[in-house]
């Protein structure tokens, strides 16, 4: 017994010490309210710009986190900060999604953009459809290579508060096409 206590802790400690040697790497992204802030920062284009907040727009109705009911998507993003999404919840009700906040395009997205937004509890940071924390403030700054990666399409609705935390209630099915 008692060695497989030791074993356990040994193995604890070297797997925490492992975790802390491994930083993320990071990466350079843009971050953006409005396409004029992009157009703003040196060394950004218009077709740069329009195109990633293009890509961004589209994609936000899929990659959103949904809700059933408004009220539970403004407890965690805060009043007025939620719109009806363009689909159906299995039984027929309306689903709910955060207004999209901005947008983020990088060089390991091929300059591609993704939709971002803000939580009610932390108003200050950017976070990507998955939860991922980019960063503070906008324009161009190193932040985690994972928040790059494409964000994961919602199939389910959430009915409580956590962005990120919720287990699924529903499926949601689509009532129309959308594009960008």
């Amino acid at each position: 017994m008692k060695r497989s206590r030791r074993v356990a802790l040994v193995l604890m400690g070297a797997g925490a010490l492992s975790l802390a040697a491994c930083g993320e790497k990071e990466t350079e992204v843009g971050v953006f309210e409005s396409l004029d802030q992009c157009l703003d920062t040196p060394g950004m284009t218009r077709d740069q710009c329009a195109d990633a907040l293009s890509a961004a727009r589209a994609q936000h109705a899929q990659v959103a986190p949904k809700y059933t009911s408004t009220a539970d998507c403004e407890a965690d993003f805060g009043a007025g900060q939620c719109e009806q999404a363009p689909y159906q919840t299995t039984s027929g009700g309306s689903v709910f999604m955060p207004l999209m906040m901005g947008f983020m395009m990088g060089q390991m997205m091929g300059r591609m953009g993704q939709p971002l937004y803000r939580s009610a509890d932390d108003r200050g940071t950017w976070r990507t459809a998955d939860n991922r924390t980019v960063g503070r403030g906008t324009g161009v700054m190193r932040a985690p290579a994972s928040v790059t990666r494409t964000p994961s399409v919602k199939t389910s609705t959430v009915s409580r508060g956590g962005f990120g935390t919720r287990a699924p209630q529903m499926a949601r099915t689509p009532t129309r096409s959308f594009g960008g």
